[in-house]
């Protein structure tokens, strides 16, 4: 149970696991929207999300501590230049115009993570992104939904009708709703300069506001061209499931609430195309 418990930890910390979420819900994109699946593109997906996730969750600790990394730190680090190198390698059989599209993504990643502004202006000292109040989740959101649904139509030159433009902003949606359970579980940790959606309105409006936002995810379903009893039937899982990850989240569930189960949902969306 012990090395099995340790190589969890690695999937989990090493971002496989939200990178799989990525490249999942990249996939599903695909499904919808009828594309030709391509494995150059999802794997760059995979592979960049590896690589941006843990540039953006270690690059402090590695700046500031590299000479005395724990061994853990260390296997990431190499794991994460692996999959850098790799990311690369898929990149160059992208077409030009999602390259662009990759580049300005990146950026957001790097200002994310990488001080940049004015420290006396932002929360703690730290002047990246990441620590300005109140548009964490929006940014984590606007990334997402660009690479799962932008770079797969850009990919293929597909057209960009209205069921993309729903489907962008239904994916934008669908990761604020799988950041809350995150927002509340961090509540008793994050600074107040924050402002996070649980602390400016409090844990209980938070899941109200969460339910809301379901709904119309959900809805916004009925009103996409050519829509299916099958898609429809597949969103309604999805929304339920992920409000019940909502509803039930709180600030003492295990990291792997959030961690594993919520950020699985898109897997588990995947899972379900293919079932079904």
């Amino acid at each position: 149970m012990k090395h099995l418990r340790l190589l969890l930890n690695f999937y989990v910390h090493s971002s496989i696991h939200v990178a799989l979420a990525v490249l999942a819900m990249t996939y599903v994109t695909l499904l919808e929207l009828d594309l030709a699946v391509d494995w150059s593109l999802l794997f760059f997906v995979m592979f960049s999300t590896i690589t941006g996730y843990n540039f953006v969750k270690y690059f402090g600790l590695a700046k500031f501590h590299h000479r005395s990394l724990a061994n853990w730190l260390k296997i990431i680090q190499v794991f994460s230049l692996v999959c850098f190198l790799l990311m690369i390698w898929f990149a160059l059989q992208l077409v030009p115009q999602v390259l662009v599209w990759v580049g300005i993504f990146g950026l957001v990643t790097f200002l994310y993570a990488v001080p940049f502004l004015p420290r006396h202006l932002f929360m703690d000292q730290k002047s990246n992104l990441r620590n300005i109040g109140g548009i964490k989740v929006y940014v984590i959101a606007v990334v997402w939904a660009g690479v799962t649904v932008l770079l797969p139509v850009l990919n293929q030159d597909a057209r960009f009708d209205l069921s993309v433009w729903i489907t962008a902003l239904q994916r934008f949606i669908l990761v604020i709703l799988l950041m809350l359970p995150f927002e509340i579980r961090d509540l008793q940790y994050d600074s107040l300069r924050l402002a996070t959606i649980p602390q400016k309105i409090g844990v209980k409006n938070t899941k109200i506001i969460g339910i809301v936002l379901a709904m119309v995810f959900l809805m916004f379903e009925f009103v996409k061209p050519n829509v299916t009893y099958k898609l429809i039937l597949l969103t309604m899982v999805i929304t339920i499931i992920t409000v019940l990850f909502i509803v039930f989240s709180s600030q003492e569930r295990e990291d792997y609430y959030s961690s594993f189960w919520v950020e699985g949902v898109p897997i588990i969306w995947l899972i379900l195309h293919f079932v079904f």
